[in-house]
């Protein structure tokens, strides 16, 4: 130890990684569209230093890479090939993305940080049709009727299975279904309850399948005399730190991104390692304020 003191010794990783084939460092892929849905959302950056942190504490290097078309998909996969990293972990999936097959071939353990379509890519994922349930069931006991809901992408997983909790939660209660598509943006949140309300002026709440959407939503309520909760009850998705700052504040699921993040890093330093392969789902939990 004293001569690694004086003499300013580092340990050769370069050598040591010739004899392990390992290179101590992990790719975080994000699948973002170019409309930058994912890179937009407040979540995105609470994942990223999550993930950072755990593999700091594994002595792992992170390289962010972005996969917004087909041309960065190839140079993806490209550089993955050329054994730069140990392992990856792929970020905001859509639901025929060929990325995960293709990473998968590379022999290279890979997780999904959320659901795939590739069979042979594990993955943690929050239960986004339990907390679809979770909410619409919160929405009935508060007396509610005419439920509406307004759906991200539904090229996403998480977007089609929440969409499915809504669905069915209604269907068991023998309610209709009434639903507008969104983006997962404000703006898109905002148009989707100005096209509701047009179309259903007689609704009583609405379950927007992320909290920018239903902020959006909400201003859109506040701009046509509707009022929250009394006239139209508000539900959100994901626990936003801004939820708790809306007015009213955000009844919202709350989505457990931080340890979905650090399950998912886990899962992928274990798969290095010869572990078990998942998949492994996320509970959520409501968290109920002023807007229902």
């Amino acid at each position: 130890m004293r001569a690694v003191q004086e003499l300013g010794y580092v340990p050769n990783g370069a050598a040591r990684n010739l004899v392990t084939r390992r290179t101590d460092t992990l790719a975080v892929v994000v699948c973002d569209p170019p409309q930058g849905v994912v890179s937009d959302d407040p979540l995105f950056s609470a994942v990223v230093r999550a993930v950072s942190r755990e593999l700091e504490k594994a002595g792992k290097r992170l390289v962010l890479m972005l996969a917004e078309s087909d041309q960065s998909r190839t140079r993806v996969v490209e550089y993955i090939a050329g054994g730069h990293v140990d392992g990856v972990l792929l970020v905001a999936l859509h639901g025929t993305d060929p990325l995960p097959g293709a990473l998968a071939r590379q022999g290279l353990p890979v997780v999904s940080f959320n659901r795939t379509s590739a069979q042979d890519v594990p993955y943690v994922a929050l239960d986004n049709a339990g907390g679809a349930a979770l909410a619409v069931r919160h929405l009935l006991e508060r007396g509610r009727r005419r439920i509406a809901t307004i759906t991200g992408p539904l090229e996403l997983y998480e977007s089609r299975e929440r969409l499915d909790g809504y669905r069915r939660t209604l269907r068991d209660t023998g309610r209709r279904s009434i639903v507008a598509l969104g983006e997962f943006t404000r703006a898109s949140g905002a148009e989707a309850m100005r096209q509701l309300l047009e179309d259903d002026p007689d609704l009583d709440a609405v379950f927007a399948a992320n909290d920018l959407m239903a902020i959006g939503a909400l201003r859109t309520l506040h701009r046509t005399g509707r009022r929250v909760p009394d006239d139209v009850a508000v539900i959100g998705f994901d626990d936003i730190e801004a939820a708790s700052y809306t007015s009213p504040a955000l009844t919202s699921v709350r989505s457990p991104m931080a340890d979905q993040a650090t399950a998912a890093v886990h899962l992928l330093l274990g798969l290095i390692d010869g572990g078990p392969t998942g998949p492994v789902i996320m509970p959520n939990e409501l968290v109920v304020r002023e807007s229902t």
